[in-house]
């Protein structure tokens, strides 16, 4: 089926209190992985990929990957840009045919993040593409995330949507991008209340390594698309490292590949029944 909207999706997983899965697509082999694991467990994904991704791959091949990935599907797939960083990467990946932006102005004042944010959302509305924004502070797993400094306040964010309109938000409750180092510490009180008064789908973004009974948890409390990266990432090194180690005299890059796509997808298969709540 061709790419499909993230707005019916997370809207009818926020209604029932799943959420949809989505997964960063750096190359052929993890997008084929993804959709493969989707298809397996009869759940709609999203596909996303970074500004960093694009500039690695083009963006026309990977909408191209994407696009006919999802023409081969049983299951809905989204293609989505991540942490969007200027008024024209968002343009551009609109132009190209994605299906869903993120704009990411959380380093910026309020007044000045929430001013991108209605700008951005203006223009993919006129097309018809919904946007998710971030407010309050996500950052890397080295850092520390325990305090409540940077983290989403309530009332803050019920602001921040009636200004600009956006279709999803990602607050900072206490989640990070990377490999945590220590006890994840979730302030779901804080994401309750987030909920309660923006009233549109939230997203968890650095889900990779949050304990399944926290994400959960997250989930009925309005979080209805949760993003992973880290560890497909994992899960693709370590099969690759080992394939190669145990397959020196390999040069075909479509044998030492298959491994870690197997790996990928497993991983991925994983947290998609997970937060879909089609685990048995």
């Amino acid at each position: 089926m061709a790419l499909i909207t993230t707005k019916h999706l997370l809207a009818d997983a926020y209604r029932n209190r799943y959420a949809v899965a989505a997964f960063a697509a750096h190359n052929l082999e993890m997008m084929k992985a993804v959709v493969e694991a989707a298809e397996e467990s009869g759940a709609p994904v999203i596909l996303q990929t970074t500004p960093a991704t694009i500039r690695y791959a083009g963006l026309g091949t990977i909408v191209a990957m994407v696009r006919a990935a999802a023409e081969g599907a049983k299951v809905p797939v989204a293609l989505h840009l991540d942490h969007g960083d200027t008024f024209e990467t968002v343009v551009r990946c609109l132009r190209a045919g994605y299906t869903s932006v993120m704009v990411d102005g959380s380093r910026l004042p309020f007044a000045e993040n929430a001013a991108f944010a209605a700008k951005v959302t203006e223009a993919a509305h006129a097309v018809g593409v919904p946007v998710e924004a971030e407010l309050g502070t996500i950052g890397g797993a080295e850092e520390d995330v325990s305090g409540e400094e940077g983290l989403t306040d309530p009332g803050a964010a019920e602001e921040f949507v009636r200004r600009t309109g956006i279709d999803f938000l990602a607050p900072a409750f206490g989640t990070a991008h990377g490999v945590y180092k220590g006890e994840i510490r979730l302030d779901l009180s804080r994401l309750e209340s987030i909920s309660r008064r923006v009233g549109i789908p939230l997203v968890m973004h650095g889900a990779s390594g949050v304990p399944e009974e926290l994400l959960r948890r997250a989930i009925a409390r309005g979080v209805s698309k949760v993003n992973f990266s880290t560890e497909l990432k994992q899960a693709f090194a370590k099969h690759l490292r080992t394939y190669l180690a145990d397959h020196p005299g390999e040069i075909d890059p479509r044998r030492m590949l298959l491994p870690a796509r197997e790996a990928v997808k497993q991983v991925a298969k994983r947290k998609i029944e997970l937060v879909s709540g089609v685990v048995p």
